[in-house]
């Protein structure tokens, strides 16, 4: 990845997006594409798309989510302390003891979520609570100045810098789903170079984390030939991963295509087949019932539309501390790219009966 990418990666990740909350991450990321897009246009819930003409029938949507996980102030106490909620699937158990930050209207707050000290704790007091049992110390006197200073309603994430680790991996909150957007734009920008027939869309839905809401919308706008959502994807490969949930999915040995459920077999024929000529080692991932991502909106939008869910490994999904190899994502980009070079000679994408 040259200093370029990386800068635009690092500037996704910096930039607090939580669902339902995504204008500043969804403006990165359309100042980017801009640069080479034949144009980008948005609709009226903040989605993003970036369009690359091509002069053959087909059109393909290369789709991440630019929203995150986070919280929200829910109330706020006599004593000044936020009451807080979930935005997405938040996780009770690392929520604690974090700093985290509330975006209002004026600009940012620090803040930490308290955690009663052990000293103080009951022999049997190591039970986690409930987010909505968890609070958010801004510092406040009383409910009068926090009222001040926040509303009920703002977002709220946690105040986490990115981390490089040993061997090049990286460590952020929010790589669920920046990597995905990355990506997209990505694919987008190097399909461009190559020089491609297909039209390409390259999509920033927003609140994937919430319902695969924004995907719903885009879907039904775009209605391509065929849809790939972008998304990261857990890696087992960590000491903690239950062997009962294990998939075989482990950093550094490339992106991950999933099958079963929303995946169509022709397009998982078709990614797979663009990874033997591009020479680039994918992961299989089993995907029996859903794929947890935008692809389950885009199959069952309009009379279906044919999706793939194509995945990076992750460790310590929805957590502060997410951790990527980015040279499985760099290939992913050029995965994408390859694709969409090669799409026009794939299609038509349906099964054949």
């Amino acid at each position: 990845m040259d200093d370029d990418r990386r800068a635009f990666l690092e500037a996704l990740l910096a930039t607090a997006t939580p669902s339902g909350y995504e204008t500043a991450g969804q403006r990165v990321w359309i100042d980017y594409v801009s640069e080479f897009a034949d144009e980008v246009r948005t609709d009226d819930y903040g989605n993003a798309v970036a369009v690359l003409e091509g002069d053959g029938d087909t059109e393909i949507a290369l789709a991440g989510h630019g929203d995150e996980i986070g919280f929200i102030v829910r109330d706020i106490t006599d004593d000044g302390f936020l009451r807080i909620g979930r935005i997405g699937g938040s996780d009770s158990t690392v929520s604690r003891g974090q700093h985290v930050t509330i975006h209002t209207a004026e600009g940012t707050v620090d803040g930490v979520i308290g955690q009663t000290a052990i000293h103080l704790r009951e022999a049997d007091g190591d039970d986690v609570p409930d987010v909505s049992e968890q609070h958010v110390d801004i510092g406040a006197e009383d409910a009068e100045e926090a009222g001040e200073l926040v509303d009920r309603g703002d977002p709220i994430t946690f105040d986490q810098q990115i981390s490089e680790l040993q061997n090049g991996l990286l460590s952020a909150r929010g790589m669920d789903n920046r990597i995905g957007i990355w990506a997209a734009a990505e694919g987008l920008r190097r399909a461009a170079e190559i020089g491609t027939d297909a039209t390409v869309y390259a999509v920033s839905t927003v609140q994937e984390e919430v319902g695969v809401q924004g995907a719903k919308m885009v879907g039904f706008d775009l209605d391509p030939d065929a849809a790939i959502a972008v998304d990261v994807t857990h890696a087992t490969d960590q000491p903690d991963s239950p062997g009962k949930q294990s998939s075989g999915v482990a950093l550094g040995d490339g992106p991950v295509v999933a099958r079963g459920s929303a995946n169509h077999p022709v397009l998982v024929d078709a990614v797979r087949e663009t990874a033997d000529e591009t020479d680039i080692d994918v992961q299989l991932q089993a995907t029996g019932i859903r794929t947890g991502t935008d692809a389950d909106a885009f199959y069952t939008t309009r009379g279906g539309i044919p999706s793939l869910n194509v995945g990076l490994p992750n460790r310590y999904m929805h957590t502060p501390v997410e951790v990527i190899d980015p040279v499985d994502l760099d290939e992913l980009a050029d995965l994408l790219a390859g694709f969409a070079v090669r799409a026009d000679s794939f299609g038509p994408f349906r099964v054949d009966l």
